[in-house]
């Protein structure tokens, strides 16, 4: 490799940044009520767990896309071992993961905004959102570079602002009892907790850009993850420190609303953070819509089906039409899905199941069994595989209620 080829690529540092960057995301702002009525302050052990968890995933995931860095990501990573059916089967998984997950986005945006127009209803105010982000978008409107770093500011400033501001009121007596709804809901909750960590699969294809890959891509996922993981272990454990378990009765109340009443005299403070957890969620969505009309191009591509070639060739499916199917998919998941629960397991499954599909065609290469890169590969299967079953009973048990 030539010296100025080298140097036109990035550090370890600004790697580091790109995996936090696309790890630190709005939907964390749901978790810790979702904790805190389900399993208390147990729920900081959950974290634990998904940190170790994602850590052996990542790396991973990063060692198929070195050894195939063709575009495809989870098709071209599953169809090594699964074919073209299993390839199909891991991408398309991971797309419905993604349209369910800005679902809950979406949800959580109308949630948001209901304080600032109490006239209309959370739901018409999330479906207003969704129809002016996809507008957007089939305009071609994209967040810029300086877009990129406002919407990382408004999602890092409420965590951090919560943070101190939690701190100053801790109080050992909020972690009694610690696991008042029992410990095997600390597994279960690893469902709910994957959900702010998803986006770190994005960096493990920086094998292109990174100097010496081998070894700075995988140091960059461990300290992007550990920062990451730190960042929300003192998040969601400040609030459990500072808040009665008793507050958290409806998840569904912005997590501004509950503060506001821990915090009464910091009105000012709270109404910032709060128009800050809006506008990254705002800005989650209208970037993930773009990031998945890509995808869905991608997907249809690869499917190999004649109408997908016709549609691809004639120009019927483009950009715009793209956005559109987008928005409507969103729109079907917002509107179908009504309790986070189902959220959260529904956006476990697809996208765990594409990890996992992804993973094991490391377990068919003997290379990766002699130099004994498998035992991360294990972990990550096994650590994977139980986020899954988790979120498959979950699933299972909203089922049983709806009938």
């Amino acid at each position: 490799m030539s010296e100025s080829t080298n140097a036109s690529k990035i550090g370890v540092a600004t790697a580091t940044i790109i995996g936090m960057n696309a790890m630190i995301g709005s939907g964390i702002f749901s978790v810790p009520a979702a904790l805190a009525a389900n399993v208390g302050p147990a729920g900081i052990l959950a974290f634990l767990f998904v940190i170790i968890s994602v850590w052996f995933i990542a790396q991973s995931l990063a060692r198929v896309a070195e050894l195939y860095p063709e575009e495809g990501a989870f098709y071209t990573y599953a169809k090594q071992w699964s074919g073209h059916l299993g390839g199909m089967f891991a991408i398309s998984a991971y797309f419905i993961g993604l349209l369910i997950a800005m679902g809950l986005l979406t949800q959580q945006a109308g949630m948001y905004m209901h304080p600032l127009f109490p006239s209309y209803s959370a739901h018409t105010l999330g479906l207003i959102a969704l129809l002016a982000l996809v507008v957007l978008n089939m305009f071609g409107v994209v967040l810029s570079e300086v877009g990129q770093h406002i919407l990382i500011v408004c999602t890092v400033f409420p965590l951090i602002a919560t943070t101190i501001m939690c701190f100053t009121k801790a109080d050992l007596n909020n972690l009694i009892p610690f696991a008042p709804f029992g410990w095997t809901n600390v597994l279960k909750a690893t469902r709910v907790v994957i959900f702010g960590f998803f986006g770190f699969e994005c960096a493990t294809s920086l094998f292109n850009i990174v100097k010496e890959p081998q070894k700075n891509v995988p140091r960059a996922l461990t300290y992007s993850i550990t920062i990451v993981g730190v960042i929300y272990l003192l998040f969601v454990g400040s609030i459990l420190l500072s808040t009665p378990l008793s507050y958290f009765n409806d998840p569904s109340i912005p997590l501004s609303d509950t503060l506001q009443i821990v915090f009464p005299g910091n009105t000012w403070i709270i109404k910032i953070i709060h128009a800050s957890i809006l506008s990254a969620i705002l800005g989650t969505v209208h970037s993930m819509i773009w990031a998945s009309s890509n995808l869905l191009t991608l997907v249809v591509a690869k499917s190999n089906s004649i109408i997908g070639k016709r549609l691809l060739n004639s120009g019927i499916l483009n950009q715009q039409t793209s956005v559109l199917f987008i928005g409507l998919s969103i729109f079907i998941s917002y509107s179908t899905l009504k309790s986070l629960d189902l959220f959260f397991n529904l956006t476990s499954i697809f996208i765990v199941f594409a990890f996992i599909m992804s993973m094991i065609t490391l377990l068919t290469l003997q290379s990766e069994w002699e130099s004994k890169q498998n035992i991360k590969t294990i972990l990550g299967i096994i650590t994977a595989s139980v986020m899954l079953f988790f979120a498959i009973e979950g699933l299972v048990t909203e089922i049983i209620k709806v009938i």
